[in-house]
């Protein structure tokens, strides 16, 4: 078979990158992928060999995702490091690479059937469940000739509240293409966002943001008056225009994310404003958006006559901002000086058509407190303490009490099992404030509704009979909700961690060492017994892909691997952390009879 070498036509873009080998070799894989693409099929080792469903299945299984993923982490490192530079030219060019490689492509359709939403289809009714789909998804996805299909309108009920709100649905395809440019927008926000902003960034949590707030204002001399401020309808009301002018990608895919219109009840309707909410780069969007609020306020509050930002201006009116996604705070010496920050604030915001919401915008004193991404935060004698607040275990009480319901057949064990998954995750998010007596509290109330489930059951039992069938003694605890063999987790047991303090001019793109350190002991700290041991053993670091594990994710994301496929071997030695994706990859390629795995 004669090999025929792909052409590259060289214009005034090509011609820049001819010094540059890796941006060059680059630039040929996408002729030969983008070929293709075009021809809907991978390159044929015989004349007589087509695109068969097994290829594509093999060829997904087999991703070497350490491979893909270093790819594309060092061009968003390229990209980073010319934003700083200020060469903006170099970054549009950059972002074009990214965009158009295949390495990227393969990896914004693994985000895509990784997210929540992976189950849920768009408009058109399409899902990628098999390795077949996401291999050809991932061949398709191109920016020739794209054209944005309209989001699937859907309804969403508010906590506390009748309201709904809406959310738009995307086809898979567009939210891969969304995924696609997040890749490339995604360095660009982070070296030019506010400091201060912890919402939907990478390596950053609400617990940074919490430990933010104490630095600010944990002191006694620290500033007495919040601004809550929250802005109305944040990501539905975004000036198309401003995105367009501002926003550094391509400008014709950006207007068919912007300009997708949503279907509801059968009737197409036109969005003329805000970003399509359920898409991945609507975060990203909505952050380079609100990013300068920090910018201005330190231009009036920090600066001296001189002109420069010194220590003794900020603790003249004692200023400072933090905010999660459309969320804020700005703290201030007097009402005075909030209610001045607060008109700067919606000056600022009615350049990018958005206004402060009136009715969750409060000042507020500290001695008062208020509730801040489901942590209380006021000062008690002058002691600032944070708590999760009334409104979280309300939630979280509701939450239990309903599955305890609705579980009135269920097995003990199923109830369990159940239930332990929810007091885990909302316990780890709270265990790094004050939290024990609202741990204790929680404890009383899930012992008062099992109790009621109990009788309910057995009606005509005496308590002591219950008492035994359903509570053991374990330790110097007498009443554990347990089976023998599993048993109900106790809020009260879990430690308090003190979360660790964030270095706040750390980029994740440059500064790749410090992070993985960062997760690595933020493991240590909250794992506990064999899953400590576990994540100390492997470093907190995939064995499959070599990559660091995020330990603030959602469990799913870092399945525990049995490495001799025996779920009943709690061995140390047999237990072992992995990536979401690698984990699915090595069920995959290995039979259960083999189902190895590397050490």
């Amino acid at each position: 078979m004669t090999k025929v070498r792909p052409s590259i036509t060289l214009n005034d873009e090509t011609d820049k990158l001819i010094g540059n080998p890796s941006a060059w070799n680059e630039l040929k894989c996408i002729s030969v992928h983008n070929k293709a693409i075009t021809n809907n099929s991978l390159p044929a080792e015989s004349p007589r060999e087509k695109l068969t469903n097994t290829q594509p299945k093999a060829t997904w299984n087999n991703i070497d995702w350490h491979k893909v993923e270093e790819h594309v982490n060092r061009l968003q490192v390229r990209i980073t490091k010319a934003v700083i530079k200020g060469k903006w030219n170099l970054v549009k060019r950059l972002s074009y690479l990214l965009t158009h490689s295949f390495y990227a492509k393969l990896l914004a359709v693994r985000k895509v059937i990784q997210n929540k939403g992976k189950r849920t289809a768009g408009i058109d009714g399409k899902l990628w469940k098999t390795p077949e789909a996401k291999m050809k998804a991932a061949l398709k996805l191109s920016d020739k000739r794209y054209k944005a299909k309209p989001l699937k309108r859907v309804y969403i009920k508010k906590e506390w509240k009748s309201k709904k709100r809406p959310l738009g649905i995307p086809t898979m395809n567009d939210r891969a293409m969304q995924s696609l440019y997040s890749l490339a927008l995604n360095p660009i926000a982070e070296a030019t966002s506010d400091k201060h902003s912890f919402g939907f960034r990478k390596f950053r949590s609400t617990h940074d943001a919490c430990e933010q707030i104490f630095r600010c204002m944990c002191r006694k001399r620290s500033a007495h008056w919040i601004l809550e401020g929250d802005i109305k309808g944040c990501f539905d009301h975004i000036s198309h225009q401003w995105l367009l002018d501002n926003i550094p990608m391509d400008k014709p895919v950006l207007r068919q994310f912007l300009k997708a219109g949503f279907v509801f009840n059968r009737t197409l309707f036109p969005t003329e404003a805000g970003t399509p909410q359920g898409g991945l780069v609507s975060p990203i969007l909505a952050n380079m958006t609100l990013d300068g609020i920090e910018d201005i306020l330190a231009n009036k509050y920090h600066r001296g006559k001189n002109g420069r930002i010194t220590n003794s201006q900020r603790e003249k009116h004692k200023v400072n901002f933090v905010r999660y996604s459309d969320d804020f705070i700005v703290t201030a010496k007097t009402k005075e000086i909030a209610e001045e920050a607060k008109e700067l604030i919606k000056t600022f915001l009615k350049s990018k058509g958005l206004e402060l919401s009136e009715e969750k915008t409060l000042m507020t004193h500290i001695n008062d407190g208020f509730d801040f991404l489901g942590w209380n935060f006021r000062k008690y004698k002058g002691k600032l303490f944070i708590k999760p607040s009334k409104k979280s275990l309300l939630k979280v009480t509701e939450k239990i009490s309903k599955i305890i319901k609705k579980g009135t057949s269920w097995t003990q064990e199923a109830l369990i099992k159940t239930l332990n998954p929810i007091i885990t995750g909302w316990t780890n998010y709270h265990q790094s404030v004050v939290a024990k007596e609202t741990f204790s509290k929680l404890d009383y109330r899930i012992w008062n509704i099992l109790w009621n489930w109990a009788k309910r059951r057995h009606p005509m039992k005496s308590h002591n009979w219950i008492r035994h069938k359903y509570w053991g003694t374990k330790g110097t605890r007498h009443w554990v909700f347990s089976t023998g063999i599993i048993q109900l987790k106790l809020p009260s047991s879990k430690k308090i961690v003190r979360h660790t303090i964030l270095s706040l001019d750390k980029n994740p793109y440059l500064d790749k060492e410090y992070f993985t350190n960062r997760q690595y002991n933020q493991g240590l700290k909250k794992l506990s017994g064999k899953f400590k041991k576990v994540w100390d053993k492997q470093k907190g670091t995939c064995p499959i892909c070599n990559l660091p594990i995020d330990i603030n994710a959602d469990a799913e994301e870092r399945p525990l691997h049995y490495k001799n496929g025996n779920h009943e071997d709690n061995r140390i030695s047999n237990l072992i952390y992995l990536h979401v994706h690698c984990h699915r990859q090595n069920h995959a390629t290995n039979s259960k009879s083999n189902n190895c795995c590397p050490t």
